[in-house]
């Protein structure tokens, strides 16, 4: 009799402590829901990653203001003016925009979902106030819902004399082509259902020296060559690509600079237009 009564109570104990631990399993289910639920608070269809390009307007004029307008689709500006997309020698004397804020610093902070190395960014420069919202907002974006990451580097990876590509190797990230096969490699690997496209940089004048791209070597190449690697690159890996640089801004006479830039760099705002709609028309439906 005792022994029954002793091997109920145990049966009784055991039926608790599972009742409880199933409790307490839906309980930690549920905050855990709730807690990634509001880590990723916002949803965009389209992000749009690069230099002061699209990165340097960011009212009703810009870019990606247009590109929403255009496309219906919810467009995150996520360009950052001085940014490039390769990692610089770190003995180079640059700022920390290129250390720490590269594309492919980037990338890989997306596809571990840890931007902690971006967040220790504190910037002292008023024209790159900004960045401090874009880095506090890229942690709360669930890329598992972006439809398509547009990347948009080159002229700071030009005038940084980075070199082009290194054939010894094509995964080289402190060049242009080998960081932009790794963020494309990275991104793919983390988000394979994110369409990919690459835009280049357009031409440029340079009023303090009176020189254009085509005439201007910043240290390895002209911003063509550039222009040329990105493209076939964006081949190599089958994503589509907008070729700003041949297709936007006519440049037979030095003038030419007024009529579709605010400095011979930056477009202005009939230009941003015309920049929004090449890319809507690049993406052939992937949106």
């Amino acid at each position: 009799m005792k022994k029954s009564k002793k091997l109920a109570h145990k049966k009784n104990n055991m039926r608790y402590w599972m009742a409880a631990a199933g409790i307490f399993a839906m309980i930690l289910a549920v905050f855990v829901s709730l807690q990634l639920n509001n880590h990723k608070d916002q949803e965009y269809d389209v992000v749009v990653f690069g230099d002061s390009l699209i990165g340097l307007c960011r009212d009703e004029t810009s870019v990606t203001t247009a590109l929403e307008t255009i496309s219906g689709f919810s467009v995150y500006n996520a360009a950052m003016g001085g940014t490039s997309l390769a990692v610089q020698d770190e003995n180079l004397d640059v700022n920390y925009t290129m250390t720490l804020l590269n594309m492919v610093s980037l990338a890989k902070a997306l596809a571990a979902d840890d931007f902690g190395v971006q967040q220790t960014v504190r910037s002292r420069r008023e024209i790159t106030n900004y960045f401090a919202d874009i880095i506090e907002d890229l942690p709360e974006i669930d890329f598992h819902r972006v439809k398509t990451i547009v990347i948009a580097f080159g002229l700071n990876d030009y005038h940084a004399g980075i070199p082009v590509d290194n054939p010894e190797n094509l995964f080289d990230e402190n060049t242009y082509g080998g960081a932009l096969r790794s963020v494309l490699y990275t991104i793919n690997k983390a988000y394979p259902d994110i369409n990919l496209i690459v835009v280049t940089p357009t031409y440029t004048w340079y009023l303090s020296n009176g020189l254009t791209c085509e005439e201007y070597n910043t240290g390895y190449a002209f911003l063509e060559e550039y222009v040329q690697k990105e493209l076939e690159i964006a081949k190599e890996f089958g994503i589509p690509a907008i070729d700003l640089y041949h297709d936007v801004y006519t440049h037979e006479e030095w003038e030419d600079w007024e009529r579709f830039t605010i400095d011979g760099l930056h477009p202005n705002e009939a230009s941003r237009q015309i920049i929004a709609e090449k890319i809507i028309n690049g993406l052939n439906g992937s949106l």
